[in-house]
């Protein structure tokens, strides 16, 4: 099963389809022709029967409504063999498919897995070698500049995922929190999430400083404010949630975390459903949130047997 790290940065790029090939041109120089536009297509690369190949995104780059391009974006976590049997795979049948070059883009935060993944793949035909492009850690663009987070907020979210528990962490966060809060809610709760959980303590605090006084402008925003959550950036990020929660916000965290449990690919049955969304205890509610991330079932993060 997918773990909930996986999930969050295969979405990113589901999200924002241009952010693969950005990421090849701008960070991997890899040439790709003109295009107009970066469509998210099926992943579904099965071709020949029995083989089942499913990579984590595929986007077609178009120029009009000729497919001039097709991008494979891979998250690895970790090394795995039959990755190195079935890339080669992914690239060749969605060249069939689509008609056009295709080119694999793998992201591996680890910096051994990226290694890894960056060794030439021997196919057997001589000449015939795959050099995977891989997006490490260390790679993502440092976005600290908030009109460049606003045009591209996935973009500014990996780059707080990769470098918010460095020295710039603080900054980052504040340039792309804003761009943040101009998305629909379901983005924007996840987003801040993920950008906040991704920062240090001393990031954290240093982003409450820079960020006190701040003018909250969008609905989202102030419906955060009224509820207590937004309040955090200036009173203490965690303070702020806690104090959000015991006003209310009971029902969005029963929320988040059946969303989590969906992102993870759990079933939820229904009596379970009832009692998360039933639940009125914020304590409660937080210990499962934050347990959804890492649980290997629904029992377990409800306090139940396996």
């Amino acid at each position: 099963m997918p773990s909930m790290t996986h999930e969050v940065f295969v979405d990113l790029f589901k999200n924002r389809p241009a952010l693969a090939p950005e990421m090849l041109v701008e960070v991997l120089d890899v040439s790709l022709p003109p295009y107009t536009e970066a469509r998210l297509v099926s992943a579904d690369l099965t071709e020949i029967q029995p083989a089942e190949y499913r990579a984590d995104v595929v986007i077609v780059l178009l120029d009009g409504d000729i497919a001039v391009r097709v991008v494979i974006v891979e998250v690895q976590l970790a090394a795995d063999l039959r990755k190195r049997l079935s890339w080669p795979a992914y690239v060749t049948v969605s060249r069939a498919v689509h008609g056009c070059p295709a080119d694999l883009l793998v992201v591996a935060n680890d910096p051994l897995v990226a290694a890894w993944c960056m060794e030439p793949i021997e196919i057997g035909v001589p000449g015939f070698v795959l050099r995977p492009p891989v997006l490490r850690q260390s790679d993502v663009p440092i976005v600290t500049d908030q009109a460049e987070a606003a045009r591209r907020p996935e973009l500014g979210v990996l780059s707080a995922m990769a470098h918010g528990d460095t020295e710039l962490g603080a900054t980052i966060a504040a340039a792309v929190l804003p761009a943040v809060q101009r998305l629909d809610d379901d983005r924007a709760r996840l987003y801040y999430d993920l950008v906040y959980n991704s920062l240090n303590e001393a990031a954290r605090r240093s982003l409450e400083a820079m960020m006190k006084g701040y003018e909250y402008q969008t609905d989202f925003a102030k419906k955060y404010v009224a509820q207590g959550l937004s309040q955090g950036l200036s009173q203490g990020l965690s303070q702020g949630l806690s104090q959000g929660l015991s006003q209310g916000r009971t029902e969005e965290a029963a929320r988040n975390l059946l969303t989590v449990l969906r992102v993870r690919g759990f079933a939820v049955p229904d009596s379970v459903r009832e009692r998360i969304l039933a639940q009125k205890d914020p304590e409660r509610l937080e210990r499962w949130l934050e347990k959804a991330v890492v649980a290997p079932s629904v029992a377990a993060i409800l306090d139940e047997p396996n």
